[in-house]
């Protein structure tokens, strides 16, 4: 036990975070929404991190009482760190959510998933009555995929299978997502694949096509969910 303690007073955010000034910006305006005796959804990210450590702050210095619901088991072990308690979706309900996204296009329309975490973080905002976005700058485009592809989780069995069908939607290229510190694929915390697709054109259906190909969990899109964007003026 004495081990775990001294593991998780050690832990950091695994890699440099870009542009951390603005994005901290970001995370102090979020913090300063928590009020006492709420559950609020914690996205993943490094943006939600620097949120999650402004509102650890505000835990310690005025005492709040909140519940988290974390959207993938490195925000969970961040929040054990920071002393927030955690629960679940089928134990509270959110009052809001905060989250990052990869882009936002002009209609607030989302490309999310990097960090693998789509599934919980779609779960989270659909289950949400009110989503808050935390985007820097770097992360505004005027058309959605144009710096990044969208993920796709699939259930390892149905990878050859899913890959098929996702070409008739003529993509530009798909990759199997490979992991940096292990060897072979990214393994989901669903125990899933991921397949990174770039798309020329995204239309509004596509984020329903997607999902309904069987062997397909979610994917990364977002598109017209009811969302508000917080950035950096």
């Amino acid at each position: 036990m004495e081990r775990e303690q001294t593991f998780l007073s050690a832990l950091e955010w695994g890699k440099p975070i870009s542009n951390r000034k603005e994005k901290e910006k970001i995370a102090v305006r979020i913090a300063s929404m928590v009020k006492d005796g709420e559950t609020i959804g914690v996205g993943s990210g490094s943006t939600s991190y620097l949120a999650l450590l402004s509102i650890a702050r505000r835990v310690k210095d005025e005492g709040l009482h909140l519940l988290a619901i974390p959207t993938s088991q490195e925000i969970r072990m961040h929040c054990s760190r920071l002393g927030i308690p955690v629960t679940s979706l089928l134990e509270h309900k959110p009052d809001w959510t905060f989250d990052g996204a990869d882009e936002v296009d002009q209609e607030l329309n989302l490309i999310k998933g990097r960090g693998g975490a789509m599934f919980k973080e779609k779960l989270l905002i659909s289950t949400s009555p009110r989503t808050y976005i935390i985007a820097d700058s770097s992360k505004k485009v005027t058309k959605l995929g144009s710096r990044f592809p969208v993920p796709v989780e699939v259930f390892p069995e149905a990878l050859m299978y899913v890959e098929q069908v996702l070409k008739a939607y003529n993509p530009r290229e798909i990759d199997l997502r490979m992991a940096v510190s292990k060897d072979g694929p990214v393994i989901t915390e669903n125990g899933n694949f991921i397949l990174d697709v770039w798309f020329d054109n995204i239309p509004d259906n596509l984020e329903a096509s997607i999902k309904s190909i069987t062997g397909v969990i979610e994917s990364g899109l977002f598109m017209h969910y009811n969302i508000t964007l917080l950035q950096t003026e």
